[in-house]
């Protein structure tokens, strides 16, 4: 029975997805095994390695439905690896003991070496479709809004004014920094591996560097230019660029968490009937997709950690560090496929309350524009001058609780350099948005479309 959390009946398409489980499947995986010896022998014969005969023979049962995956689990509990067991079937289903030319100068890593490459692959272009959507659901956010004020936040206070269309496109660049990253990772991820025993092919008399080129070939993998059984940084740079695209998730999962606080109010995830409610408390809102995202990525960062302890390997085969990838890899995979549903379901139906954003940037009496009238200040006070006086007038109006704009027109210093109105220029967040818009507009004008 299932009892992890991205196989779980229950939680398994909360923290997954089914097209990634079936990537990292054991079928998929073994089907993988099957493809590889299948273009292997197909290979050997061309070359006159070994006879077309048994090539031929060889192809036809490297199907999964001939192979006993309950023999295999057994083999695999005995021997430690499963490559040799399907090896072992394969060679039994063939007539005429041709099956004794499968596996020619392979070794079991370079079977499951290349087979978990071919699942990368699979798995990454599932990733690149979701980041594709998602950067198409933050761009139309971010163009919606793009001069939608709200106030920015540091140290979890309020700061100066933003819009809501800017914080959106600063995860849109992320997202099209992380397409860009998966394009420029491919050519080094999605190489191959046949070496045999210690890397050095010398178990093939001839054609050995004509097998390896002719195999990848087959699979549209790269060629390596030198075994890599005991140098990782391929699958490590996997396993750091999936939890870079975490972070972003993460970030984008914090901020809506933050901003669907009851005190703040500014948007929510989108609404279904029960979802988020408490066993309780029937007026919660609970952000359901958000506290997923932050649990499945949290993990995934660990593994990512994981992944670069496995690149510490001894000699030309390892003894256990090999094996961390086979647990850390595809749970990285599948816990991130989840997060990326998750954010595109926030992203997609996000609600906006535009309203609140603005009565959120009104509700500190137009402190936040202290920065604004500093600056406005400047030139007839000094700017040293002027922050000081600002500052004064700041913790009065806290004091007094008193709009910032009366406590300004009362100071003689300022009245005397700036109107009322002129002051009110100051103190409005729209006039107090910098270069926001053109921020937007940048971004939006690099988003790639999709594939």
């Amino acid at each position: 029975m299932p009892s992890t959390i991205v196989d779980s009946a229950i939680f398994g398409n909360i923290f997954s997805t089914d097209a990634m489980r079936a990537v990292w499947s054991d079928e998929n995986r073994t089907q993988k095994y099957l493809d590889i010896e299948a273009a292997l022998a197909r290979v050997q014969a061309r070359l006159d390695i070994i006879p077309q005969e048994a090539a031929d023979e060889i192809v036809s049962n490297c199907t999964i439905d001939k192979i006993d995956m309950d023999k295999l689990r057994q083999q695999t509990e005995r021997i430690g690896y499963p490559v040799l067991g399907v090896v072992s079937q394969l060679n039994a289903l063939c007539r005429d003991k041709l099956g004794e030319f499968c596996h020619w100068g392979a070794t079991t890593q370079d079977i499951t070496d290349t087979a978990t490459v071919l699942q990368i692959r699979e798995a990454l272009k599932i990733v690149e479709d979701d980041l594709a959507a998602l950067s198409a659901g933050l761009a139309d956010l971010a163009r919606r809004h793009r001069d939608t004020p709200m106030i920015g936040r540091s140290n979890l206070q309020q700061a100066v004014p933003v819009t809501f269309g800017y914080k959106m496109a600063g995860l849109l660049a992320a997202v099209e920094r992380h397409r860009d990253r998966l394009d420029e990772l491919r050519a080094r991820v999605v190489v191959g591996e046949f070496a045999g025993a210690a890397g050095t092919l010398a178990s093939i008399e001839r054609g050995a560097m004509e097998t390896q080129e002719g195999l990848m070939a087959e699979l549209g993998l790269g060629q390596p230019v030198i075994a890599w059984h005991t140098v990782r940084d391929n699958i490590a740079e996997v396993g750091c660029f999936l939890g870079l695209v975490g972070g972003t998730l993460g970030k984008l999962s914090m901020d809506v968490k933050l901003m669907m606080q009851t005190e703040v109010g500014e948007v929510y995830e989108p609404y279904a009937h029960g979802r988020g409610s408490s066993s309780t408390m029937p007026q919660k809102r609970n952000p359901i997709s958000s506290c997923y995202i932050h649990a499945g990525i949290s993990v995934v960062r660990q593994h990512a950690a994981a992944l670069m302890d496995a690149m510490v390997a001894d000699h030309e085969r390892s003894t256990g560090p090999w094996e961390i990838e086979w647990i850390a890899l595809p749970e990285s995979f599948c816990l991130l496929a989840g997060a990326l549903r998750q954010a595109r379901a926030v992203v997609s139906g996000l609600e906006v309350d535009a309203e609140r954003m603005r009565a959120n940037l009104d509700m500190t009496n137009g402190l936040v524009m202290s920065e604004a009238v500093m600056m406005g200040l400047g030139p007839y006070l000094g700017r040293e001058y002027a922050h000081d006086l600002v500052y004064d007038i700041c913790r009065e109006a806290l004091r007094q609780n008193r709009p910032l704009l009366d406590l300004l027109d009362e100071t003689p210093a300022i009245s005397k350099h700036l109107t009322r109105a002129e002051l009110a220029k100051l103190c409005d967040p729209a006039n107090y948005l910098g270069q926001s818009g053109v921020m937007v507009d940048r971004v939006l004008s690099r988003v790639r479309p999709a594939a």
